[in-house]
């Protein structure tokens, strides 16, 4: 399992709790460090302030002081390599670094209401809903396997009434459902058909087609349109 080494600035606190402010960010990055330990990674924080030998100690992190100071701290090296500098990585990020990607996932109430936003999004076709939730969701630790697989499982149970009216109206036409996709080229060149030949949608409806001159009546209709 991979190896975290974490060089934070200098700080009172590294949960980000303590103080009269507390440090949304840092609280998060600190929950992301103990959903990493549960999975096994090996996380080691340094202190600027409380332990600076550590600093001095590690080429890496030296060089990058050395160059742009205090500001390229916090410095986060997996397994001996830089993998960023000057902020704190979101979760996914970690993930995808220490390979924690299929980690055991802790099922709790947010991540059942987040997975469960995401298929209804799907449903819904809404972009903005998705790109919501699947931030709300990587916050509340689950992996990127997951997410696919709760895609993969909504657009599935979204596609199966899409295919069976496909199949049905298969049988009812007595074509091949590959009939419905593109446009044949023997529809195309089909001539149109006379104004009288479409009148309407079915017996009783009032509705026309555009090449009938007559208005449509609204109150009257019996049809299917």
């Amino acid at each position: 399992m991979s190896e975290l080494l974490i060089f934070d600035p200098a700080m009172c606190c590294s949960t980000g709790v303590c103080g009269p402010s507390p440090d949304a960010d840092l609280a998060r990055f600190a929950a992301d460090l103990d959903w990493l330990r549960a999975g096994g990674v090996s996380v080691t924080r340094f202190t600027l302030s409380q332990e600076p030998g550590r600093f001095a100690e590690n080429a890496h992190v030296r060089a990058l002081l050395e160059t742009d100071g205090e500001d390229a701290l916090p410095v986060v090296i997996v397994d001996g390599e830089v993998h960023s500098s000057g902020r704190y990585p979101a979760r996914d990020e970690l993930a995808g670094w220490t390979e924690m990607v299929d980690a055991p996932l802790v099922v709790t109430d947010a991540v059942v209401r987040e997975l469960a936003a995401i298929g209804a999004a799907i449903a819904a076709n809404c972009e903005p809903c998705l790109k919501h939730h699947v931030a709300q969701a990587r916050r509340e630790g689950i992996g990127s396997t997951y997410l696919v697989e709760a895609v993969r499982a909504a657009q599935a149970v979204k596609d199966t009434p899409a295919r069976s009216v496909l199949e049905t109206a298969s049988r009812v036409l007595a074509v091949e459902p590959s009939a419905f996709f593109g446009a044949p080229d023997s529809l195309a060149s089909e001539p149109a058909s006379d104004a009288t030949d479409d009148a309407g949608c079915g017996e009783g409806c009032d509705c026309v087609s555009p090449a009938v001159t007559q208005p449509v009546s609204l109150s009257t209709s019996t049809g299917c349109c």
